[in-house]
C-alpha cells in the first residue's frame, strides 16, 4: 500500500461535520463541547404564558365586580321600613338576683330529753302554733311536783315565823323579852320569804321547760327535709330539728350599681313603690311581680353595689329559696316619647346614625342621638321626627344615596306592621303591564 495513502488515512480530521450541516470543533483536550439545549428556551417561553394568562384573569376579576356593583348600585334594593312614632319608654334596671324567704327558722329544743314524737311531715305547710315536736316531759313534771313541795313547806315556816314575830312584839311592848329577839325575828321571816319566792321561781322555771318540750311552729311556712329522728336524746347544742321557711310572702335581694343609687332614692323619698320583676335564670320566663320594701345602708366598696329587697306574695310558689332569679327594676316610664326601632339602628364611621327614607325612595344616613332601650325599640333625643321613614330590614345592601323599593308589605309602624282601617283591604300589587295573550 501506498505510504502516502496510509499516512492520509490515518491522520486524524482537523473538523468534524455534524448531521445538521455544523461544523463541531474539538477542544484543547480532545473532546466533543456538548451541544447547546434547548428545554431552557422553552421552559421560559411556558413561564411567560402563565404569567401573560395570570394577568388577564386578574384583570378580568377586577373589571367584573366593578360593573355588577354598578349594576347593584342602580337597580333598587328591596327592603322594609318603619315610620317613626311615639310610645312609652320603661327604663329598667337589670340585676342579678337569689330568692331569700322573709324568715327562715331552725327549730331547735331549748331542753335536753328524748324526742318522742314528730307531728309533721316532710313537706307540710304548717300555721302559726302548729305542733311539731314533744320532748319527752316527765323529768320537768316531776322537778315541778318537788318544788311545789318545797314551797308548801316553806310557806309553812314562812307563817310560823310571822307569828313569832308578831309575839314578840307584844311581849316588847310589855317588856316582857329583850327588844334584840324582836329585831331579830323579822329578819328571820324577811329569810323566809326569800325561801318562798325562790321555791315559785324554780316551780315556774319547770313550767317554762315542759312549754319548752313542746315545740310548735313560730311561723307560717313550710316544712323542710327532717334532721332528727324519733326516739333521738337531743340537746340544745345540737343543730335542729327542722327548718321552717316563710313562702307567702317572700323576697328577692339583688344588687343593683350605685349610679342608680340617686334615683332610687328620689323614688323611695317621693313615696313611690318601685315595681319589680323576676324572671327565672334563663331571663326569659315571667315568674312573678313585687315591690321593693329595703335598701341596703352601705355601698360594698369591693363591687360598687348596694342590695335592695323586693316582696313577692308569691301566692303561686314560682319563687322559692335560693332560686337564681333575674330581677328588673322599674325606675321610672318616659311618656310620649319619639322612638325608633331597634334594628334600624346602625353604627359605622358616623356614628349612630339611621338610613332614612325619602319621597322619591333615595335613603340617606342620618346621625341620631339615642336615650335608653326598652325591649325592641329606642327612646330618640334628636335626629328624627314623627312620620320619617327608615329602613329595618336590608341596610346591610344600601349606602348613602342609594335607590330602595319597598314592598306593600315592607312598611311598619315603629317596627310592628300596619293594620288596615277597619272594612278596608289591603291593597294588591298590579302591574302596570299587561300580560301579552298566550299563543294558542
Amino acid at each position: 500500500m501506498d505510504d502516502r495513502t496510509h499516512g492520509a488515512e490515518t491522520q486524524a480530521p482537523d473538523e468534524m461535520f455534524l448531521r445538521d450541516g455544523t461544523t463541531a470543533f474539538w477542544d484543547e483536550k480532545g473532546k466533543l463541547p456538548k451541544p447547546r439545549s434547548r428545554v431552557r428556551w422553552v421552559f421560559l417561553l411556558g413561564i411567560a404564558v402563565l404569567l401573560g394568562l395570570g394577568l388577564y384573569r386578574v384583570a378580568t376579576a377586577l373589571r367584573v365586580p366593578k360593573e355588577s356593583g354598578a349594576d347593584r348600585q342602580t337597580a333598587p334594593q328591596p327592603v322594609g321600613v318603619a315610620t317613626i312614632g311615639t310610645g312609652d319608654i320603661k327604663i329598667v334596671v337589670t340585676a342579678l338576683g337569689t330568692v331569700t324567704p322573709i324568715a327562715t327558722v331552725t327549730i331547735k329544743t331549748q331542753v335536753n330529753g328524748q324526742l318522742l314524737e314528730v307531728g309533721f311531715k316532710e313537706g307540710q305547710w304548717v300555721k302559726k302554733d302548729d305542733f311539731l315536736a314533744q320532748i319527752d316531759p316527765r323529768p320537768f313534771q316531776l322537778a315541778q311536783a318537788q318544788y311545789e313541795g318545797q314551797l308548801v313547806h316553806d310557806q309553812g315556816l314562812l307563817e310560823q315565823a310571822k307569828m313569832d314575830l308578831a309575839r314578840y312584839q307584844t311581849l316588847v311592848t310589855q317588856n316582857s323579852i329583850a327588844r334584840q329577839q324582836s329585831e331579830d325575828q323579822v329578819y328571820i321571816v324577811k329569810q323566809y320569804e326569800g325561801s318562798v319566792k325562790l321555791d315559785q321561781a324554780q316551780i315556774d322555771n319547770q313550767k317554762l321547760n315542759l312549754i319548752y318540750a313542746h315545740i310548735v311552729s313560730p311561723v307560717d311556712g313550710r316544712i323542710g327535709l327532717r334532721l332528727v329522728d324519733p326516739g333521738n336524746f337531743v340537746q340544745t347544742t345540737d343543730p335542729g330539728l327542722v327548718l321552717v321557711d316563710q313562702m307567702h310572702p317572700i323576697s328577692v335581694i339583688f344588687i343593683v350599681p350605685e349610679d342608680d343609687i340617686p334615683e332610687i332614692m328620689t323614688a323611695i323619698h317621693a313615696g313611690t313603690a318601685l315595681e319589680v320583676k323576676a324572671y327565672d335564670r334563663a331571663n326569659v320566663t315571667y315568674l312573678a311581680t313585687g315591690k321593693v320594701s329595703a335598701l341596703d345602708s352601705q355601698i360594698d366598696p369591693t363591687t360598687g353595689t348596694v342590695k335592695l329587697r323586693a316582696d313577692f306574695d308569691n301566692l303561686d310558689d314560682k319563687l322559692f329559696p335560693n332560686q337564681f332569679v333575674n330581677a328588673r327594676l322599674l325606675l321610672k316610664t318616659l311618656h310620649g316619647v319619639v322612638t325608633v326601632p331597634s334594628n334600624a339602628v346602625q353604627r359605622g364611621a358616623p356614628g349612630t346614625f339611621v338610613y332614612l327614607v325619602g319621597a322619591d325612595d333615595t335613603v340617606s344616613a342620618r346621625t341620631v342621638s339615642l336615650g335608653p332601650l326598652d325591649g325592641d325599640k329606642y327612646a330618640v333625643n334628636s335626629g328624627l321626627s314623627l312620620g320619617d321613614r327608615v329602613v329595618v330590614d336590608g341596610a346591610d345592601r344600601l349606602r348613602d344615596g342609594a335607590k330602595v323599593l319597598i314592598p306593600a308589605s315592607g312598611d311598619v309602624s315603629d317596627g310592628r306592621p300596619t293594620q288596615p282601617a277597619d272594612g278596608e283591604t289591603p291593597a294588591k300589587n298590579v302591574s302596570s303591564k299587561k300580560e301579552p295573550p298566550r299563543s294558542r
